[in-house]
């Protein structure tokens, strides 16, 4: 059977659970005296099932768990007593309460479901995947979330391929939420629009400084400083075999060379995060570095170099990638990922957007 689709051991026992309990409970009455009463075997059967089972199965599971009662009461003999009427009744209440139950948590995994497509939709919109091939690039990106069924949040990364050459963006905004999510949207937006539009990367760096600050000046009180994005934008100048970075405030790009080496791309100049502008104008300046044949540009959100391991050492990314190669950025990032994952023991403290580029 394959892998996904086998049932986990502690859910096979949870589903077999009513019917053992209805099977124990016929088993207690019929080996105990005429004081002992089996009523809790046959009360939890249907209550356990509730959760776990459809409404049919729930309502099957209350029904074989009344049968099972009454027919130990005759087969001993007793008949309709009062011991036998209260425990019959007792079983025909709790399966009605279960049905119900049943019905609540259907309706909730249903709104769950709902949820979950809608956040997933919003991530193909606002975050969707970069094709495998842009300008004569092979490109790979990757979102993954901290949080548990979680689809998007701050971190963000997109491509965008123009006259000029193929620009990137890699961020993450400050905050979490619907707010965050709709900076993201802005940043982006943004970017695509001014990507095309924009000779230079610094022009594309001021046009997103400017479309932060006004949706800064839509909101109030703290929801005004929660558009703040660091950022770290690239540019892939057509044919010129140079990538040009405006780093906003965000870890450095790396660039993993054929032979291994591993060397990153801190600003020469550090600037403030994006939109900080009321704080000040500084003047963005682009850095330029060769970006020869084989080699592969990684981008990335602090959710890569500062997720740490139970023992509080952070995942340092340069270190860990050098002297290695890898055949493609998707198996880049799929590395980094699950390599991540296990250092932080299973879970991670925040969210992680990757973004790798490689010059074929």
């Amino acid at each position: 059977m394959d892998e996904a689709r086998r049932v986990p051991p502690g859910r096979t026992l949870v589903l077999l659970l009513p019917p053992l309990l209805i099977a124990g409970g016929v088993l207690y009455d019929l080996i105990t005296p005429r004081g002992f009463t089996a009523i809790p075997f046959f009360t939890a059967a249907p209550l356990v099932a509730a959760p776990f089972y459809s409404l049919m199965g729930t309502v099957v599971t209350g029904a074989v768990a009344l049968l099972a009662a009454y027919g130990v009461h005759l087969r001993l003999g007793f008949g309709m007593d009062a011991d036998t009427v209260t425990e019959v009744v007792t079983v025909v209440t709790v399966a009605v309460l279960a049905v119900g139950l049943n019905r609540v948590v259907r309706r909730g995994d249903g709104r769950l479901a709902s949820q979950r497509e809608i956040a997933v939709a919003t991530q193909r919109a606002v975050l969707p995947d970069p094709l495998e091939r842009i300008g004569g690039y092979a490109i790979a990106a990757r979102y993954e979330a901290a949080q548990a069924d979680a689809f998007i949040g701050g971190d963000l990364y997109a491509v965008q391929d123009s006259a000029y050459g193929v620009g990137l963006v890699v961020g993450d905004v400050r905050g979490k939420g619907t707010g965050a999510v709709a900076a993201v949207a802005v940043v982006i937006g943004a970017f695509r629009e001014a990507a095309e539009q924009e000779a230079s990367l610094e022009a594309v760096a001021q046009r997103l400084e400017r479309a932060l600050a006004r949706e800064g000046s839509r909101r109030d009180g703290i929801e005004a400083v929660e558009g703040v994005t660091t950022a770290v934008l690239a540019e892939l100048p057509h044919g010129d075999g140079v990538v040009r970075v405006v780093n906003r405030g965000h870890p450095p790009p790396l660039l993993l060379y054929p032979d291994g080496t591993v060397r990153p791309l801190p600003a020469r100049e550090p600037a403030l995060p994006l939109g900080m502008s009321g704080l000040g104008n500084w003047p963005d300046r682009a850095d330029d570095a060769p970006f020869p044949p084989g080699t592969t540009l990684l981008l990335y959100t602090d959710g890569l170099s500062e997720a740490r391991d139970p023992h509080g050492v952070f995942y340092d990314p340069q270190a860990r990638l050098a002297g290695r190669g890898f055949r493609d950025p998707g198996t880049l990032i799929r590395t980094l990922a699950e390599e991540v994952r296990r250092h932080c023991g299973g879970g991670m403290a925040d969210d992680m957007a990757l973004l790798a580029v490689r010059r074929p």
